[in-house]
């Protein structure tokens, strides 16, 4: 995103609306004709978070338009303007150690014990690990996994 050839400042981000789970062949597709038809498209952004919208990056919404035009799983662009404040939270990625709490409910998303659910026993925040007691084993074993591997489901009454 540097300012050759162009005003610094006079870039627009707009919103496209696509197809749940085909954001990035959207993407990928509305680059390549960008490239191909030399349209002054200078970035695109597929949030992980936001299903169903892709973010343009052009000098006005009709260079959006007719890039996006009879590309396959597009939807429509959303009127108006994207503010970069307004991305920052897709941009910006936490730390889910930092959220989660001792008590906490999780689900298991990676490994061997996919799909079960498990009490958050012990935070190691240093190697992000957290220990946990899998809720649905019929002996409750101490488990160390990664914070990767975990998604929250419940926070504890506690907290």
């Amino acid at each position: 995103m540097s300012g050759e050839g162009r005003g610094e400042g006079s870039n627009q981000i707009f919103a496209l609306r696509t197809t749940s789970g085909q954001e990035a062949n959207v993407a990928n597709l509305l680059y390549k004709r960008a490239a191909v038809t030399h349209t002054p498209i200078f970035s695109i952004m597929v949030p992980e978070a936001l299903k169903g919208y892709i973010f343009v990056e052009a000098l006005g919404p009709h260079f959006v338009d007719d890039a996006a035009s009879s590309v396959k799983h597009t939807r429509q662009r959303v009127p108006g303007i994207v503010k970069v404040s307004e991305l920052e939270r897709y941009i910006v990625t936490k730390n889910i150690v930092e959220e989660l709490n001792i008590g906490d409910t999780v689900e298991v998303i990676g490994g061997p014990l996919k799909g079960m659910r498990a009490k958050i026993t012990k935070i190691d925040k240093s190697k992000n690990e957290i220990t946990l007691e899998l809720l649905e084993a019929i002996v409750t074993l101490p488990i160390t996994v990664h914070v990767d591997y975990v998604r929250l489901v419940e926070r504890s009454k506690k907290g």
